[in-house]
């Protein structure tokens, strides 16, 4: 059974059945039946079925969004938030797939040669819990519209929300086989990655667990993304736009109560507004409210788990023992559920567990660097590399963009993801690429065809 438990009184909230062997190795059967049939569909009717997806997911928006409140505590606003963006998600690729994936020539000795691009087959996700709707169609909306057949494997806090994922595309009358949801527990996983049928995987999760799947992709010799951990840096420096900076690095700090691989985790700031950048920060940070996520004022619901909870209050405890000033929150709050308070940490270095580890929750740490050559430096010093933000005058921050070891910068904005654009990382947050042009092209057989006879 996969028990879930409500973040937010600590209660039992609903246990679904979860699948043995058999019932696995039924529905990854019934995904590569059906990639038989949908990798011979156009790309109009694959784009109709995304596009039925969609409008489905914007017309039950308030049903979906509270799955995600119940089962993982995300506020309800963000949660409708959510939903629209996984519908954009399955838009998008409705509109450019073809385009992306069109067959092109390339000049050779051929009378003709070119490169087409064709479906591999049923490919697997394996999800986290935190954005259980945007993650999942993130992976599957390029997918499909490749031509693939889809297996999700969900984390287990969110069957509810993986369900009514798979149910989607029973009400859009999607062809059978085409969207698989496997409730696995986590010791059966390794099964369905080994699996002949499942011919590439798509991994978004610690980099703990994506080292075990990639190790084992790589063992069958199948493709895999990992999508991994971050400790992305904010860079402020002293030329920054400093209001701007504090709102929008807050507001990363804490979107979905801090459960973000790419929020700001390491902000960075330049020595002369290091002081002034704290008191912005801390003035935009202290109003928020901590409580219920089904409530509409709510800013912060809980964390997911209580063994997350408690292993975010460890980080903090370390790094205040080692040096830290605590300027808000740092102690779990008490009575039911797993609350933790917007917490910000000054005077932090590099070396404190809140930098070294991967902190998910609403925990700010601010760092003080002397100048631009030294944030970049304490900034590339990380085992992370998913994303990273810079405030500064733009051609500066567009000049030091190529020197921040991160798969993702942004100048002067929010760091997030976009369907239009590709997102991954580099060294132990994973690699591979998801969206825009280049997450497409991940699963698919990037096939070059030569016809004779031979020229010149």
């Amino acid at each position: 059974m996969l028990t879930v438990i409500n973040p937010t009184n600590g209660q039992t909230l609903h246990s679904v059945p979860a699948l043995d062997r058999a019932g696995m190795e039924a529905r990854i059967d019934t995904a590569l039946q059906g990639f038989g049939q949908w990798r011979k569909t156009s790309f109009s009717e694959r784009a109709q079925l995304l596009q039925r997806v969609a409008n489905l997911m914007r017309a039950q928006e308030e049903r979906l969004a509270r799955l995600m409140t119940d089962e993982m505590g995300k506020p309800i606003k963000e949660a409708r938030g959510e939903v629209q963006k996984a519908a954009w998600c399955a838009e998008h690729y409705a509109e450019h797939g073809e385009d992306y994936l069109k067959t092109y020539d390339l000049a050779s000795d051929a009378s003709h040669s070119y490169i087409q691009h064709l479906p591999l087959g049923p490919v697997m996700g394996i999800l986290p819990w935190n954005a259980p709707f945007w993650l999942a169609f993130r992976f599957c909306a390029p997918a499909l519209m490749a031509g693939n057949t889809c297996l999700i494997k969900h984390d287990p806090h969110v069957p509810a929300c993986a369900e009514a994922i798979a149910d989607l595309f029973v009400q859009a009358e999607a062809p059978e086989g085409v969207v698989q949801n496997l409730p696995l527990q986590t010791p059966d996983v390794e099964a369905a990655i080994r699996h002949k049928a499942v011919r590439a995987i798509s991994f978004t999760g610690s980099s703990g667990g994506g080292s075990k799947v990639a190790s084992m992709a790589a063992s069958e010799l199948k493709p895999a993304v990992l999508e991994l951990g971050g400790s992305d840096p904010a860079i402020v420096l002293a030329d920054a736009d400093l209001e701007q900076a504090a709102d929008l690095i807050g507001f990363s700090r804490i979107i979905n109560a801090g459960q973000s691989c790419i929020a700001a985790k390491r902000i960075i700031v330049e020595a002369p507004v290091y002081d002034r950048f704290v008191e912005l920060l801390e003035a935009r940070l202290a109003p928020l409210k901590v409580g219920d996520p089904a409530n509409e004022d709510t800013d912060i619901g809980p964390i997911a788990r209580e063994d997350l909870r408690a292993e975010l209050a460890r980080q903090v405890e370390q790094t205040k023992a080692a040096g830290a000033r605590c300027l808000l929150g740092g102690e779990p709050l008490d009575g039911p559920g797993y609350f933790y308070p917007v917490t910000l940490l000054a005077d932090v270095t590099n070396d404190m567990p809140a930098c070294r580890e991967e902190t998910f929750g609403p925990v700010a740490v601010v760092l003080k660097a002397e100048n631009a050559e030294q944030a970049l430096a304490i900034a590339n010093d990380s085992e992370y590399g998913l994303a990273g933000s810079i405030w500064t005058d733009r051609a500066r921050g567009e000049a030091m963009a190529a020197d921040l070891e991160t798969g993702q910068v942004v100048v002067n904005g929010l760091v997030k993801t976009d369907p239009r654009l590709p997102s991954g990382g580099i060294k132990r947050s994973g690699y591979g690429r998801e969206l825009g042009p280049h997450g497409i092209m991940e699963f698919v057989n990037i096939q070059q065809v030569w016809v004779g006879p031979k020229q010149g």
